[in-house]
């Protein structure tokens, strides 16, 4: 996969981080819903099986590193993730958040310990 440079064009509605079962499916259903949805994984063969198997769902922008993804994203952006709860989840933040900017929107959709979730919160305050 080519690095993204989007068009005003060529921006997607939202995104989806994490393309293991849930998080594909996730975008899998943003997308026969009418979402232009923007797709990341830290394995790149994980985004480019959903495209090869369910490219056909909607309409799917695919990106090798967070930065593309998070260009790929219409502003204020809002970026789902789908990652194993704990290190995971507070490493994909941590990378999100240097990109991102205020207004944008991460959503925790894992599962997440509540007290680990406050501390995120309190931390992109």
């Amino acid at each position: 996969m080519a690095s993204f440079t989007p068009s005003p064009a060529d921006v997607a509605d939202i995104g989806v981080t994490g393309m293991a079962v849930m998080g594909s499916n996730l975008a899998r259903n943003l997308a026969r819903n009418g979402f232009k949805v923007a797709i990341h994984n830290r394995s790149v063969g994980k985004t480019e099986k959903v495209i090869a198997d369910h490219g056909g769902d909607g309409e799917f922008y695919p990106s090798e590193s967070m930065a593309d993804f998070v260009a790929s994203l219409q502003k204020p952006r809002v970026a789902i993730i789908m990652v194993k709860a704990g290190g995971p989840t507070d490493a994909v933040i941590d990378e999100l958040a240097g990109l991102m900017e205020t207004g944008d929107i991460i959503v925790d959709a894992g599962n997440a310990l509540f007290t680990d979730t406050r501390r995120r919160e309190a931390a992109l305050r």
